[in-house]
């Protein structure tokens, strides 16, 4: 059983309004041919959390595991497109439940056909609210799960499925535009959700630039994650995660002024 504690990791720095970047990699697309490459730059600069996943089931999630917690220090999390990539060699399992579409596969389905291993294992369990928006292209998120994302306009329902999530007892909320979007989530959804939910807020798909990312956190985003364009250009890796040190080390005044509603109560 791992020790790391994840949700208060995020806790801890939403509190003293620090950003993070999560580093996603897709054992759809990385076999372990790929993973020196990138083993050697997290550990030359790790991100705050790597997320493992994809929207295909692949046999290789424990062997990537193992491989980079061999290496790199950085908390390992799972962020899996169904019960078969559960691996109990990670520190902690985002418990994603797609509540923007209308599948009970992926409403509950998953989670019962993995749920006697994950409570066997012992990893530490953050149950996440999984909000898949139109990034302008349909995602694989959107075919495989068989669902719609909510359109790019519709920002209150966007924000009163999140405060559904909240109510629920979700612990995060993740608004995903998809991998290769596009277009990432808007601004005006996140700062919409930001301000009508009181969750942790991590915001992925379609974001390729620090521009991106800037925009993301000056919304709202506690925490980005970035993967798809690295499968191209690894090199980007380095410049994202030293921007977001950067970005953490000037004024936070803003940050914080934003950080909580008001009129928001955690549950």
């Amino acid at each position: 059983m791992n020790k790391k504690d994840v949700y208060r990791q995020i806790l801890t720095n939403r509190e003293k309004g620090r950003k993070m970047l999560a580093v996603l990699i897709d054992p759809d697309k990385n076999d372990l041919r790929d993973l020196a490459s990138i083993i050697a730059i997290l550990k030359t600069c790790p991100p705050d959390f790597i997320f493992i996943g994809g929207s295909h089931g692949v046999n290789s999630t424990d062997s990537i595991i193992e491989i980079i917690k061999e290496e790199i220090d950085t908390s390992v999390v799972l962020f899996p497109g169904d019960a078969s990539q559960f691996s109990k060699h990670a520190d902690a399992l985002l418990y994603l439940a797609l509540l923007s579409g209308r599948n009970p596969e992926y409403l509950i389905g998953q989670h019962i056909k993995s749920s006697v291993a994950i409570k066997q294992s012992g990893i530490e369990v953050i149950p996440t609210s999984y909000l898949l928006i139109d990034g302008g292209k349909m995602s694989a998120v959107e075919y495989i799960s068989n669902t719609k994302p909510i359109p790019r306009d519709k920002k209150e329902i966007v924000s009163s499925t999140a405060i559904a999530g909240e109510l629920l007892g979700m612990h995060l909320t993740y608004l995903e535009a998809g991998s290769g979007a596009d277009h990432p989530v808007p601004t005006e959804i996140i700062s919409h959700v930001r301000s009508m939910t009181s969750t942790p807020l991590i915001v992925g798909g379609g974001i390729c630039s620090t521009t991106a990312i800037e925009a993301a956190f000056n919304a709202g985003a506690d925490l980005v994650v970035v993967g798809n364009i690295f499968e191209t250009e690894p090199e980007k890796m380095t410049e994202f995660i030293r921007w977001v040190t950067s970005f953490n080390e000037g004024d936070t005044s803003e940050k914080r002024d934003n950080f909580i509603h008001p009129d928001i109560i955690s549950i």
